[in-house]
């Protein structure tokens, strides 16, 4: 028996007999053609077919999983029609006098390459799209033919280097029991779409695939990234029991989807979503979210060669605040830099761009960019429950400048007969500790807080969340953090203003005792996390996890607090 780590991409239990996923050899060779309209032919042939291929999966995806995941090969789509890729490879074949294959192969590393140079792990993960793309019309380029997962007939646990989009799409639930891949993260397409198959998942092993055979017993653990290679009939029993007993958590988790989130001594706290898009906001209402706790608007300014318009930008926040039906949207305005790029905007590189030209900075210096966003959100607002919340504020001035343009694009939309809420609250993200240090003040001012802790932990600690070497720093549950913590709801509490949690560890079954011992108003974490959550709190008296709080905030080191944590379950 063999035991590989990786990530919990898809909760759950799979046990079946593994099925290697194999792509076929996509290798190109490069040939000098004399007959360049039949390369250009032979690629528009290629095209053609894969946009048939892709339209088919897209339907049955839409049929089958939602308008939310059939997007993802809406986007396949559009790379297949993108002017810049394509326009280029039939320029090379021109230019160059080489073969369709090859001159398609050239220019999509280059694509893949720059999206996997970018910092933000949003576009990394886009270079996966571009690659799956790619291979579709290789595939027709060059005749190849291989199983596809949708042929899968028998109950198997699917082993490969990665899965696309496509071969996820395609996974039949009563087959596919779960997967387990070399490569991928939380948030690539395949770990998104197993979560919404309710598949098991654990990707990122790095070598699973070269340790199974095809036919090897294997257990995927989606609850514990685990992957367990020919284990023995006592192992299987135990893990048939975790697999039931799994099953009758998530079915007793569903019952609480229009319940309120309260303690079990009869605190109330709010159970938020943090979104992307407006598609997501399906998730948030089908897993029981109270509100909207962050909306990312930069995916909005992403995978585009220019700035979103005003109103491209009013339709999608009006989208939002209609769906969420009067339940409140926290909007974050734009939060580009550090590891999110805008390619388009040009900006400078620097030496440390967590702590450069980014946010509100940014946007404080590029009005007109931040006019606009403002403008459509204070359009938008009519139309529900619409929170305002500026990023990456250090200082009261930048607040205050940025309240100041808030409030001149207003006036100048009442002045144009333009109807506006005034019952929009305004508010910052706290997550750098001069921020937090000043809450005091700075509670003055605003009308709520949310903490995000992914910044706040990394800035705190000085370590970079994304550096692998110093991540045994990136600690939640440092003391240090958690007064920190402390300070900002205190503040906030003293001035009769509320705080919120967007980071990840509002999410955290760790950090949810001590974050409702502390008093946190709002928890914002992604959609799936809310039902386990609400079930957590509901076990809880907030009495007690003051105490425990109180006691988490005296110690010496984050190993202390977790095990502190975990006697409360003991």
């Amino acid at each position: 028996m063999t035991t590989i780590k990786g990530i919990a991409a898809s909760a759950g239990i799979a046990i079946a007999r593994a099925f290697i996923l194999e792509h076929p050899d996509f290798t190109v060779e490069h040939r000098k053609v004399t007959d360049v309209a039949g390369e250009i032919a032979r690629l528009d042939s290629a095209l053609e077919k894969s946009k048939a291929e892709l339209e088919a999966i897209k339907e049955r995806t839409l049929q089958e999983l939602g308008e939310k995941k059939a997007e993802i090969f809406e986007s396949h789509l559009l790379i297949l029609a993108d002017p810049e890729l394509i326009g280029t490879v039939k320029g090379k074949i021109e230019s160059d006098e080489v073969n369709a294959e090859y001159a398609l192969n050239e220019v999509a590393s280059q694509f893949v390459a720059m999206f996997e140079s970018m910092k933000s792990a949003y576009l990394q993960e886009r270079a996966a799209d571009m690659r799956d793309v790619t291979k579709r019309i290789l595939k027709h380029l060059l005749g190849l033919a291989f199983m596809n997962p949708a042929e899968i007939s028998e109950e198997t646990v699917i082993i490969a280097e990665d899965l696309t989009p496509s071969d996820t799409a395609q996974l039949n639930r009563k087959y596919v029991k779960g997967f387990a891949t070399n490569i991928g993260g939380r948030t690539s397409h395949s770990a998104i779409m197993a979560r919404s198959l309710e598949i098991p998942a654990v990707v990122g092993t790095k070598d699973v695939l070269s340790q199974v055979k095809n036919g090897d017993m294997v257990i995927v653990n989606g609850l514990e990234g685990e992957v367990i290679i020919n284990p023995s009939e006592d192992v299987i029993k135990q893990y048939q029991v975790k697999q039931q007993e799994y099953d009758a958590q998530r079915a007793e988790w569903r019952k609480l989807r229009d319940e309120k989130s309260v303690s079990r001594d009869g605190h109330h706290v709010e159970l938020a979503a943090n979104i992307g898009t407006p598609a997501d906001v399906t998730g948030v209402l089908e897993n029981g979210g109270e509100a909207v706790g962050l909306y990312r608007t930069e995916f909005l300014y992403m995978g585009r060669d220019k700035l979103p318009s005003e109103d491209a930008q009013y339709n999608a926040y009006k989208t939002v605040l209609e769906k969420m039906e009067g339940k409140p949207v926290v909007v974050r305005t734009l939060d580009i830099g550090g590891d999110k790029e805008l390619p388009y905007l040009d900006l400078p590189k620097e030496m440390n761009p967590f702590l450069g030209f980014r946010a509100i900075r940014l946007c404080l210096d590029r009005q007109d960019m931040f006019r606009t966003q403002l403008r459509a959100l204070l359009r938008a607002s009519v139309h529900g429950n619409l929170r305002i919340m500026f990023p990456m504020i250090a200082t009261l001035t930048e607040f205050r400048q940025a309240k100041s343009i808030l409030l001149e694009e207003k006036a100048k939309l009442a002045s144009e007969g333009i109807p506006v809420s005034d019952s929009i609250q305004l508010g910052i993200m706290v997550e750098i500790p001069s921020t937090a240090v000043l809450a005091d003040q700075f509670a003055k001012e605003v009308d709520f807080f949310s903490i995000g802790t992914n910044d706040l932990i990394q800035y705190t600690m000085a370590a970079d969340r994304m550096n692998e070497r110093v991540s045994y720093l990136y600690q939640p549950y440092n003391p240090a953090i958690l007064r920190l913590v402390k300070m900002v709801i205190d503040a906030a509490h003293r001035e009769g203003r509320w705080v919120g949690m967007c980071g990840e560890m509002a999410g955290d079954a760790t950090a949810i005792p001590l974050l409702l011992g502390l008093g946190l108003d709002e928890f914002s974490m992604s959609a799936t996390s809310i039902l386990p959550a609400r079930s957590q709190i509901s076990k809880l008296s907030q009495a007690e996890m003051k105490d425990l709080a109180a006691k988490a905030l005296e110690m010496s080191t984050a190993e202390e607090v977790v095990e502190l944590v975990k006697s409360i379950n003991a």
